[in-house]
Order: structure tokens, then C-alpha cells, then sequence
């Protein structure tokens, strides 16, 4: 830990260059920023490297020039010793925070709909039978974690990712806005729903008869099978 901590923190934003440091010099550039809150990223490719890269938030470690130390003290190594891989280590990043986001959004609200849709026809039935059996339930799970997935872990990530700020360490992955739009979603959601299941037949055209079709029709009573009207 830096000792006198405030001589660091009204000096530091004036130091842009270390040069010909010493690694306990880095250790404590490291640690001095960390213990301001500052998210620190270090890249380094030598043995003296080692403590600040494992000290810092993210090490960053050269895969062709870095020693064996720096790889294993380090969080990422960069296979081409190339710095434009960091950015587009930046850029899958925020790429995959973003789809973990979407998909969780997009599971709580179809699991929210399917959830209340299933207790609202428990409690309304007659019968006390749910509108969603036990294998149509399964069938949405199946549905939702595979085509979900697919279609929300795949998302390529672009350069627009990199223009907004950097999320907070303590961010968390369901913030306020997004538990605004699932709860919006699965009553809008449910609400049509509920609409197609207790009213649908009010506005939708239903002519179907399953006892009289294509000229067959049943007589349970006396297990006769009548058709055109001859037995």
C-alpha cells in the first residue's frame, strides 16, 4: 500500500511518463491508483513486469516477446504482441456484457409471462387446468435457452461499443431500466395472451366443427359413423 497516499493523489495526474523505472516503482504506480478506485489495466513483457501485472485489474502480457513470468502473472496474453488486439479485447468485452444482458432480459420476461399466464388460467379455469400443459411449458424452456441463445450470443461486437464510457466495477448485470422493461413487456405480453385465450373467440372466425368434417360425422351415442346421411 502507498503510505502517504495524499502526496499521491495530488501528484498523480500530473505523471504521464515513467521512464527507466524500477518494478517496485510500478507496483506502487499499481497500487496507488487502485487504492483512488481507478480501474488500472498494465502491459508488460518481462520477468520485472510480473508484480504489477498480477497486482493490477487486467495484466496484459506480450505472447511472442513476454517470459514465462509475465504470462502467468497476467489475466490476457496477446498472441501477435500487438497493441490494437487490446481495443478489440475492449471491444469483444463490452460485446459480451451486452448479449449476457440481453439474453438475461429477454429469459425474465418470457419466463414472467409464461409464469403468470400459467397462474392466472390455474385460478380462472373451472376445471382448475392450467392453459400451458407440462410439455408445452417444456417445449418454451426448450425454445427459449437454444434460439435465445443462438440468436443473442452471436451478435458480432462493433466500433460503436468503444464511443460511451466504460461501466462502473460495481455495475450490475439487471439494472433498474432494464427490470422497467420486463415488468413493461410481460404484462404487455401477458395481457395479450390472456386476450387470444379468454376473448379470442369474440373477434376470431372460428367455423370448424371437429364432429362434421368433409362430410363424416359421429354418433357417440350409438358408435354409428354416418356419411351423407347413410349408415
Amino acid at each position: 500500500m502507498v503510505k502517504n497516499l495524499r502526496w499521491f493523489e495530488d501528484n498523480i495526474d500530473r505523471i504521464r511518463v515513467m521512464a527507466r523505472s524500477q518494478p517496485v516503482d510500478k507496483f506502487t504506480m499499481v497500487t496507488g491508483l487502485m487504492q483512488l478506485q481507478h480501474i488500472v489495466a498494465v502491459t508488460g513483457d518481462g520477468a520485472n513486469d510480473a508484480s504489477a501485472l498480477s497486482k493490477s485489474n487486467v495484466g496484459f502480457a506480450m505472447g511472442i516477446a513476454g517470459t514465462q513470468a509475465a504470462k502467468e502473472a497476467c489475466d490476457i496474453v496477446i498472441l501477435d504482441d500487438n497493441f490494437t488486439s487490446i481495443v478489440k479485447a475492449v471491444m469483444w468485452g463490452r460485446n459480451v456484457f451486452d448479449s449476457i444482458r440481453k439474453f438475461l432480459q429477454f429469459q425474465l420476461s418470457v419466463n414472467l409471462v409464461a409464469v403468470i399466464t400459467t397462474f392466472i388460467s390455474s385460478v380462472i379455469s373451472s376445471s382448475n387446468h392450467s392453459s400451458l400443459t407440462a410439455i408445452q411449458l417444456l417445449w418454451v424452456n426448450m425454445i427459449m435457452d437454444s434460439l435465445g441463445a443462438l440468436a443473442l450470443a452471436t451478435d458480432p461486437p462493433t466500433e460503436k461499443l468503444l464511443n460511451r464510457r466504460p461501466y462502473n466495477k460495481n455495475e450490475r448485470l439487471l439494472n433498474t431500466r432494464m427490470f422497467i422493461q420486463i415488468l413493461i413487456m410481460g404484462f404487455f405480453q401477458t395481457g395479450i395472451l390472456c386476450l387470444l385465450l379468454y376473448a379470442g373467440d369474440k373477434f376470431i372466425p372460428c367455423d370448424y366443427n371437429i364432429n362434421s368434417y368433409n362430410g363424416l360425422s359421429t354418433d357417440f351415442s350409438s358408435n354409428k359413423l354416418t356419411h351423407g346421411g347413410q349408415v
